[in-house]
């Protein structure tokens, strides 16, 4: 071992201070030549598992510790100023049990000592202490900050006991120097210290970030953990840069008097062993009937089985049943399978709809007959080895969807059932990617708001983008950054944080069961107030902890809603067993009308339905596969293919029966695997670690296996292991052609399970929606309340002939319901109305009738203790209480003295009061006269739905423009909404959209230059959307931007992560008179979407979208084809081709409506640069 180790590093997990990733920490310490390094993150253990694993891969020895706080009293204690202040103290792991004590010390730290920060205390140490090396810390540490206040008999008081507590030869007194006045003071004394107790020394550096240059970087980071800038750094920035990974030279010449602190930290390094444990199982157990888990899971299996396929069941059911069970026992995961299957079952049994599966585990036989999943994986040919085989090396994963409201049930009761000790959520990090890094960066340098919204938007939003695939990309992105200095120094920042994690939440369904206290295996933290695992899903998975997914779709809950209102006609009605060929079914998707239809709401998805004309359940798999970045230009094939099954052509007629399916295309994974059992002989096991491969595109594994795919593979016996195509009769030019293939498509050929699962989901809301239109949309309604998607749905119930009527007392309930042909608005929606006076006023109309008059209504709820002025006058005004003979301006006028009588009324009730000359027997007959008042005018009618309801009920001012929308090519806000939602259809930020609609309220705001800009409430007929005016544009078109007033306006959609999307206005116009205008050409639903920002822009003034390609011959021509013909519109496209220099228009065929999804693949295949849309 070389002669340094840092003991004392802060990794990126030291979240917004440290600085040393984690990767870059092993790699530095062995470029230094030193051979172990310690990771002691403040208060976590946040990247141990990580920093193990780096360290062993790069030959570095690994040293888990923590930096812990000490609480000033004890950890119970929480007063604020008194407990405010915490001390350090490093702990260093000598063995496995100090690695469990360790990690015993940071659960109850969060668990039962948090106060600002989690703290141990001394009883806390006494009992976890063995194992454990202790070092004093920095000056933050107990004793530098007993000597700093003078008080040295009292640092010797604490030295002596953490001495007497660790023992003499694990507790060391740390020295430290960064060139820190504070420092200079304490050393002398540290030193004192050590030579009276004999307490050994040990010298560290505190390490924050690796190199001397890296300072600036970490003091961004801690900028952008306290909200400060540079230019005004927060007190927790150093003071200088010397918190960095030193090499021993620079370290011994600190304090080259006391060599022996240096060689204690060789000592300490080489006495501190642990090893983590990886790969084996810590399932807890099942407590099976009969105390025999197998003999139940075989039991459970076998009764499924024949109540699903008879009792008789064929050879290829019983094969494939007995074929799981020996797998399943096999690798340990019988209890894996009923603890999924119980905690489904009580779902089942106590109202809680829950999903047909999800993922790779649909594609088990087993779960399917245990009732875990309800997708016969036989039907669809789905295979079990995509989920589990003996030669995958990952855990499989069952991730069950519950209905979104009673999500928590379910996880409350396996709690209950396992023991709260023994079930914790699973933490996550938030990461700073590209545009959170500019934006980040940018705050802490002090830019300009502008400047940084700029340069993010430039980034190219697309999952897993970063700053330097952004570069490679992003023509106007690399230009940007090139041109300006300023924009190179925030890029060049930006690059040095990005990926690194930024906050810690929980983890939105994970959750893990341990056989013990999950603090017996991994440290624990608290995330708003939930108790959480300190390593993510990875690393519990590598550490063999049994990891679920409880996930909550709220399609599920819409579904169980409209199943409650059909069974008040049809008792039996269910969705499970549902016949899956219902003509009319198709039909209605083939027609694109699949607005509330689940995942097929975007405007691509219908053209492609429109196209395709499902007629089976298959293609709706095929169709969830494909509408994919990747696979999506093989859409034009598969619908060619499944129109023209007679032009369909194999390379090698041992592919028929795998692809015929989905018409001669590779779409699945699991096809993929397929191939290479039919015509390679590869078990499905190793085809699945091939697949992987693939896609992971680890070329290494691909050439080694393209050589056993075509030739086969023997063992050292000469035994055939794998056959080969040649053995199998293919020729090694079409094996070689196909393997082509499937290296191609592998990284974005999709779970068949998975698809067929929400194919179910699919079809099942698409049944509901057409044979039980009015039940279904009512569930979908309530569903969406107070989200903008509501006028959007109330739209398409029109639509459907279906009136959506205002609210009722005498009908509604608190979600929407139906009522006769049509639906009622839901009092939910109303404001003021909490959902106990909902009850009260449905439980008091279903027992005693309907309310017969405006008084009356008072009267019987007025004992509700719920019932108050203000939830009145929200039904008053929502007009729910309208058909009580009375109109609203009359109950409005009498209201308060309604409940002013009648509280007295029911006061003297209470007390059995009356007056001395009050009648018994005549309370009844004091009702209220109504005011002779007419009613109001009906716009103030609108405006008061709108101000309790948030929609127009009775009416729509913006109802005389509805013909306007196609005419003027005005993008619809609900379609925006949805297509931004779904990260599917013609939007997304930067985009450029037109939108006609009603200016809403309106505030104002000067900005620092003095200017006033305005954020305006918009909406159109079938959503609301807020705009951002910037002051050149409100002092332009101030007089437009009145409430009230209905415009056209013109802008860029804004959309950043964890905000409401927002348009930024550039011209708004007077909306022009409905009758004025000539009507619509048919209809053309047409998204307008910004090109991207690098594309140069043609000298043409003629609107469409222009490509440049090398010729008409070239490879890329045929996949901008096929992409052009999935969205088929009416804007023009424009090619050049750049061997005849020629510019042509595309035929009438080829013409499109753009959107985000077609723009990026264009940019994808065909380079940013050959792609420009002009509007």
């Amino acid at each position: 071992m070389s002669g340094f180790a840092h003991l004392h590093v802060h990794s990126e997990y030291s979240l917004l201070d440290g600085a040393c990733r984690i990767e870059g920490l092993v790699e530095r310490a062995r470029e230094l030549g030193q051979t172990a390094v310690a990771i002691t993150d403040h208060g976590v253990m946040y990247g141990v598992v990580d920093f193990y694993k780096a360290a062993e891969k790069a030959g570095v020895h690994p040293i888990l510790g923590c930096e812990v706080y000490v609480a000033a009293r004890t950890r119970h204690d929480k007063v604020h100023g008194v407990d405010s202040e915490h001390s350090h103290l490093v702990l260093l792991c000598e063995n496995e049990t100090g690695y469990r004590n360790l990690v015993k010390l940071v659960s109850a730290a969060w668990t039962e000592g948090f106060y600002s920060r989690p703290r141990v205390d001394r009883e806390l140490l006494t009992q976890y202490h063995e194992g454990l090396i202790a070092l004093s810390a920095c000056l933050a540490g107990e004793i530098p900050r007993a000597l700093r206040r003078g008080d040295f008999d009292g640092a010797k008081a604490i030295a002596l006991w953490y001495r007497d507590l660790f023992g003499p030869d694990n507790y060391f007194l740390e020295l430290q120097d960064h060139g820190l006045p504070e420092q200079k003071a304490v050393n002398p004394q540290i030193l004192r210290l050590s030579a009276q107790t004999g307490i050994p020394l040990v010298c560290t550096n505190d390490a924050h970030y690796l190199r001397r240059e890296d300072a600036q970087m970490q003091k961004v980071l801690v900028c952008i953990q306290t909200g400060t800038t540079v230019d005004d750094p927060s007190p927790m920035a150093f003071a200088t840069e010397e918190f960095y990974l030193k090499s021993e030279e620079e370290m011994r010449a600190l304090f080259p008097a006391v060599p022996e602190a240096f060689d204690n930290t060789v000592r300490i390094a080489e006495r501190c062993r642990v090893e983590l444990e990886f790969g084996k199982l810590k399932l807890p157990t099942f407590d099976a009937p009969g105390g025999d888990s197998t003999a139940y899971f075989e039991q459970l299996c076998t009764e499924g089985m024949h109540r699903l396929y008879g009792e008789s069941p064929s050879p290829e059911v019983t094969e494939r049943l007995r074929y799981e069970l020996d797998t399943i026992e096999q690798m340990g995961y019988v209890d894996y399978y009923l603890i999924v299957h119980d905690y489904v079952h009580y779902a089942k049994t106590h109202a809680i709809p829950v999903g047909p599966g999800r993922g790779s585990g649909a594609g088990s036989l087993c779960a399917y007959c245990i009732g875990i999943t309800a997708i016969d994986p036989l039907k669809y040919n789905l295979l079990f080895e995509r989920f589990l085989n003996p030669e995958r090396v990952s855990m499989p994963d069952f991730d069950i969807d519950f209905c979104t409201e009673k999500r928590q049930q379910v996880i409350d009761y396996v709690i209950r059932k396992y023991g709260a000790d023994r079930v914790a959520q699973i933490i996550t990090f938030g990461t700073m990617a590209a545009r959170a890094a500019i934006r980040d960066v940018a705050r802490a340098l002090a830019m300009p708001y502008s400047l940084a919204d700029k340069v993010a938007k430039l980034v190219p939003w697309e999952l897993n983008m970063t700053l330097d695939k952004a570069l490679e990309q992003s023509k106007a992105f690399r230009e940007c950054v090139e041109t300006d200095p300023q924009v190179r120094r925030l890029v060049d920042m930006a690059k040095k944080v990005e990926g690194m994690p930024r906050n810690a939440s929980t983890h939105a369904a994970g959750v893990v069961i341990a056989p013990r206290p999950v603090s017996d295996f991994v440290p624990l933290c608290v995330n708003s107030e939930a108790v959480a695992t300190q390593y993510p899903m990875k690393n519990l998975e590598e550490l063999g902890l049994l990891k679920m997914d409880f996930l909550g779709l709220r399609n599920l809950t819409v579904i169980a809603d409209a199943e409650k209102l059909i069974r008040r006609r049809e008792p039996g009605f269910a969705v499970e067993g549902l016949p899956l060929d219902a003509k009319e079914v198709y039909d209605m998707l083939s027609a694109g009308n699949s607005d509330g239809v689940f995942q097929m709401e975007s405007s691509g998805l219908k053209r492609v339905l429109m196209s395709l004309k499902p007629d089976r359940f298959e293609d709706l798999i095929a169709v969830i596969s494909l509408y994919r970045p990747g696979p999506m230009d093989s859409i034009p094939k598969y619908i060619h293919n499944r129109h023209h099954p007679e032009q369909v052509r194999y390379l090698h007629p041992r592919l028929e029966p795998i692809l015929s399916v989905t018409y001669g295309c590779i779409v699945y994974q699991e096809q993929v695997m397929q191939v290479f059992r039919e015509l390679a002989g590869y078990s499905l096991g190793r085809a699945d670690v091939v697949r992987r491969a693939m896609s992971k595109k680890k070329h290494d594994v691909m050439a080694r296996e393209r050589e056993i795919f075509l030739h086969g593979l023997t063992d050292e016996t000469g035994a055939v292991v794998v056959e080969g195509c040649d053995r199998r009769g293919v020729p090694e030019k079409i094996a070689d052609v196909i393997f082509n293939d499937m290296s191609a498509f592998a990284s974005y050929a999709f779970n068949k399970p998975h698809a067929a699962a929400y194919a179910m989901v699919v079809y099942q809301t698409a049944y509901l929606k057409c044979f039980y239109p009015r039940e279904y949309m009512a569930a979908l309604l309530t569903s969406v309340l107070g989200s903008g998607k509501v006028a959007g749905y109330i739209g398409e119930c029109e639509r459907l002939g279906i009136q959506v009527l205002p609210p009722s007392v005498n009908e509604s309930t608190a979600g929407f319901t139906v009522s006769g042909d049509h639906i009622r608005f839901g009092l939910l929606a109303v404001k003021n109305l909490g959902g106990g006076f909902i009850a009260e006023l449905t439980r008091e109309r279903e027992e005693n009738g309907p309310y017969r008059s405006f008084y009356t209504f008072c009267k019987r709820l007025s004992p509700c203790r719920e019932f108050n002025r203000r939830g009145l006058d929200s039904l008053i005004r929502c007009g729910a209480l309208d058909g009580l003979g009375a109109n609203r301006r009359q109950m409005l006028e009498i209201a308060d003295r309604v409940i002013d009588q009648l509280d007295d009324q029911n006061r003297r009730n209470l007390d059995g009061q009356m007056g001395f000359f009050d009648t018994p027997g005549l309370e009844g007959n004091d009702e209220i006269p109504l005011p002779d008042v007419p009613e109001l005018p009906y716009a103030e009618l609108l405006a008061m739905e709108k101000e309790v309801a948030g929609l127009y009920l009775s009416g729509h001012p913006l109802a005389p423009y509805a013909p306007l929308y196609k005419t003027l090519r005005a993008a619809r806000i609900d379609r925006i909404l949805t297509s931004l939602e779904e990260g599917s259809g013609g939007y997304a930020d930067g985009a450029q959209v037109q939108l006609l609609g009603m200016i809403g309220a309106v505030r104002t705001q000067t900005t620092k230059n003095g200017g006033v800009m305005a954020y305006v409430q918009f909406e159109d007929l079938y959503g609301a959307m807020e705009l951002l005016v910037f002051p050149q544009t409100l002092s332009r078109y101030g007089p437009l931007v009145q409430a009230g007033t209905v415009v056209l306006v013109q802008g860029r959609l804004s959309v950043r992560e964890e905000e409401e999307p927002k348009l930024l206005a550039d011209r708004f116009s007077e909306a022009p008179d409905p009758a004025a205008v000539p009507p619509a050409r048919p209809e053309n639903p047409r998204a307008a979407a910004a090109p991207p920002p690098s594309a140069p822009k043609p000298r043409s003034s003629r609107h469409g979208l222009y490509l440049r390609l090398p010729s008409k011959d070239c490879p890329a021509y045929k996949r901008a084809e096929n992409l052009l013909a999935i969205f088929e519109g009416e804007e023009p496209v424009y090619i050049r081709f750049t061997d005849t220099g020629k510019l042509v228009r595309a035929p009438r065929s080829l013409w499109i409506w753009p959107n985000a999804p077609l723009l990026e693949e264009l940019c994808r295949v065909l380079g940013e640069e050959n792609v420009a849309l002009v509007d």
